[in-house]
């Protein structure tokens, strides 16, 4: 999610640049008019064209980008968002709640021998990756509905974040010819988080685990595969094993990695915390 307008570590553009040199130079793709809905086709034919270029499958892009059109209804979200701050107690107040936090725990005694399993390989303890869960989705319930690939596009062929999100969008091409998901299947919120933990499609590429051994990293239907891959992008970022999580300890800075918002980071270790009580 983006809380607030705040950027999350998920949507940032240096990991999009550093998974495949996603980033457009001076060709056809990023030259193209972005700022005008008419003109949209045109650019994202350059797109395929570029996504081939780079190795994608041609069946793979074709899959991705059939039928794909700019969306107002995410230009308004992303011109509508408030960058406001409100004090850590009132944020945390809806946020770290006592069922909540309840569920969470009876999530942790309920896939104990999971969890184990993933702090054993990644160093990552449950209760912060069960906190995440569910701060993101509640576990699952809220993912979102818009489709990946046409919000992106959207906001890729906008001029304000043309680099980002282009390398978005082709980090969803690359998922798509890997076999995680179909386009059908890749849905999630308006700036294109998707899964049980809201990763960016960039994070999702480069961090996902077919931990269930099924063959596909699925973040959207596979509880180990989630909160796997949510364990390794906290290891991919500097995660040590047994240090401490609240302000002030060495894992509070990876968490702010999960998302920059001190009061999100600061909610995450709270909610950790309780359950580690």
């Amino acid at each position: 999610m983006l809380p607030f307008g705040q950027t999350t570590s998920r949507s940032r553009a240096a990991i999009a640049a550093l998974l495949f040199g996603f980033t457009l130079s001076a060709g056809a793709a990023s030259a193209a008019t972005c700022r005008d809905p008419a003109g949209f086709d045109k650019w994202l034919g350059d797109i395929r064209r570029e996504a081939i270029a780079r190795g994608i499958s041609a069946r793979a892009v074709d899959a991705g980008l059939e039928g794909v059109t700019f969306d107002q209804a995410v230009m308004r979200k992303d011109r509508g968002q408030g960058a406001f701050r409100v004090p850590f107690e009132q944020f945390v107040k809806s946020r770290v709640t006592a069922g909540r936090v309840a569920k969470a725990g009876s999530q942790l005694r309920q896939r104990a021998a999971l969890f184990k399993s993933i702090e054993q390989r990644f160093g990552v303890p449950g209760e912060v990756i069960a906190a995440i869960w569910a701060m993101e989705t509640d576990f699952g319930a809220v993912m979102g509905h818009m489709p990946v690939v046409r919000s992106v596009a959207t906001l890729a062929y906008d001029c304000r974040r043309t680099e980002r999100f282009t390398g978005e969008l082709f980090a969803a091409l690359h998922v798509l010819a890997r076999g995680d998901l179909s386009a059908a299947e890749m849905k999630g919120a308006w700036a294109g988080e998707i899964g049980q933990t809201q990763f960016m499609i960039s994070n999702y590429d480069k961090f996902g685990v077919d931990f269930d051994g099924d063959g596909r990293a699925d973040l959207i239907r596979s509880v180990p595969d989630v909160l796997a891959s949510t364990a390794n992008y906290l290891k991919g970022h500097g995660w040590q094993r047994g240090a401490g999580w609240n302000p002030g300890e060495p894992n509070f800075a990876v968490i702010k990695e999960w998302n920059k918002s001190d009061n999100y980071a600061r909610a995450i270790a709270l909610f950790a915390s309780k359950l580690a009580d």
